[in-house]
This record gives C-alpha cells, structure tokens and sequence, in this order.
C-alpha cells in the first residue's frame, strides 16, 4: 500500500443534499426498482426448502457484537434483532438454473409493524438509528459467500465511505455489499445445471452462512486484494481505493481463471494509516471451497 497525492481533481467530494432531494430521490429510485421486479423478464427465486440441499459449496460467519467508536451497543443488540427478522425470510431459499435472487426482494421492506428496530445505518460518512439498521452485515456475508461459488453476481454495490479503520479485519477493504431498501440490492444469478441453497443461522452473538448445491463443487476460489492505495484529494481529504480479484481452480489443482470482480473506491473518515487500537495484520486473501 502506498500514500499519494492525487494530481488531477475528482470527483470524490462529498455533496451536501438537501433533505427535500434525498427523499425525492429515494422515492423516485424505489419505484423504479418496483417496476424492474415486476417487469423486468427476471425469474425470482423463491422456492425455499427446510432440508439442506447434500452438497456444501462454502460457509463463513461473523460476531454480530462489535465494540465500534462512538457506537452504542444497544444499536449492536437491535442489529441482532433484524438480522434475525432476514434470515428467516432469506434461509433455506433455493436458487434454481436460471433463476435470481435479489436480497430486497426476499426480505420485504424493513418496518416496526414487522418487528425491526432502530439498528445503526451508515449516512453521509458518518452513522445514525434506523429502522432495519444492520442488515449490511447480511448483504455483505452473502456477497463473499457467493464470490467462492460458481454463482453470478449481477448487482451489488459498494460502500462510498471508509467510516472505521482496520481493527482485526480478516477480509480485503471492499469485499462487502452495502444495501439500502430497495434501490441499493444484491442480486445473485444461478447460471450453473444445479441448485444451489442459501442456509442462515444467528446463534451465540454469531451470524452463520453457508451455500449449499445438488451436485458436488469440483472448484475452489481464492479472493484476493489488489492495486491498493490511499490517495490525497486535491480538496484535502483522503480515499481509499482497491480492486478484488478472484482466482479459481479446477479438481486437478489447475489455475483455469484469474478474474477482476470489484473496484472499489471509499473517502476516509479517520486519519490515513491510523491503527486502532488491538488491531492485528490484515489477511489481503483468502482461499476456499467445499467444506
């Protein structure tokens, strides 16, 4: 990683909106993502199976309780609440050939008639309560599930703000999904022969994920960083900028794919190269498969 200053302006300064264009916005995009899910021509899965299907493809899982600056814990304790809320709509949900699932699509819109609370959301560089706030945990656990299987992600969207520094982080920067009802969503394509299984578990302040298929996984992935920089704006603040890429294996060990998936592009919220406190080395890669 190096530190740079930034020769030719960009367009990475923040803009203030007026609360006025933000909702219009948010109205205007929200039907427009309403009228894709009805007219688009895209088959939605949404056949869901209590048995788990016999074959794993990968799992992962994350603490759903973490001690964040300036972040009170009972936003963390209500996060846990709407997680659980989503993966009862979302686990068990098969994705058969040809077939999409969209993440908003599946959960329904967030309200307290529904039993979410007020969790933190990620607003303008810095945070705040919302209704259904957490739910990126999810989005982003089912994104770097999906980034180690053979399945294909048509939509996701990345986090426009870098807001708290590497403490104890064991995946690349950028390797998330950030979500917001329903405009921002992550939409995952089968385009395989076989179906494939999303299967959810909350226990134990934990979130736990796995992808599942009807027939064995021959293929393994590595997910791994690069091109990763810290740039100085010609407005004074920084960015931080990256490319994931993906490298796949056949059953003979054999390379047979070294793809770019994502770039991403984030401004700071802290100090560049600042390192919080117990924060350990960063894992840039990881490697898996059926397991």
């Amino acid at each position: 990683m190096r530190l740079r200053r930034l020769r030719i302006p960009g367009d990475t300064k923040p803009v203030k909106r007026s609360s006025l264009r933000l909702a219009a916005g948010k109205r205007y995009f929200t039907w427009k993502r309403r009228l894709y899910w009805w007219f688009g021509g895209v088959t939605f899965a949404k056949r869901r199976e209590t048995s788990p299907l016999p074959y794993p493809v990968f799992r992962y899982d994350t603490p759903t309780l973490r001690k964040l600056k300036d972040v009170e814990m009972w936003m963390q304790h209500n996060k846990e609440i709407n997680l659980a809320l989503a993966v009862r709509r979302l686990s068990g949900i098969v994705i058969r050939p040809g077939e999409t699932l969209s993440y908003w699509r599946t959960i329904g819109k967030p309200t307290k008639r529904k039993g979410y609370m007020p969790g933190m959301v990620l607003f303008y560089g810095g945070f705040k309560a919302g209704v259904g706030g957490g739910l990126c945990q999810l989005s982003n656990l089912i994104y770097w599930m999906t980034l180690h299987s053979p399945l294909t992600v048509v939509e996701r969207h990345r986090h426009s703000y870098d807001v708290f520094p590497d403490a104890g982080r064991t995946q690349p920067f950028g390797s998330g999904a950030t979500c917001a009802y329903n405009y921002l969503d992550l939409m995952i394509r089968n385009d395989t022969e076989a179906d494939y299984q999303l299967v959810l578990e909350l226990r134990e302040h934990r979130l736990y994920g796995e992808w599942r298929s009807a027939a064995a996984s021959v293929l393994r992935y590595e997910i791994y960083e690069r091109e990763h920089r810290i740039t100085q704006a010609y407005w004074g603040g920084y960015e931080r900028s990256n490319q994931i890429g993906r490298r796949t294996w056949n059953a003979a060990d054999e390379l047979v794919a070294d793809e770019l998936v994502a770039e991403n592009r984030a401004l700071m919220m802290y100090a560049p190269l600042l390192k919080a406190e117990g924060e350990n080395d960063v894992n840039l890669s990881h490697k898996g498969g059926a397991s």
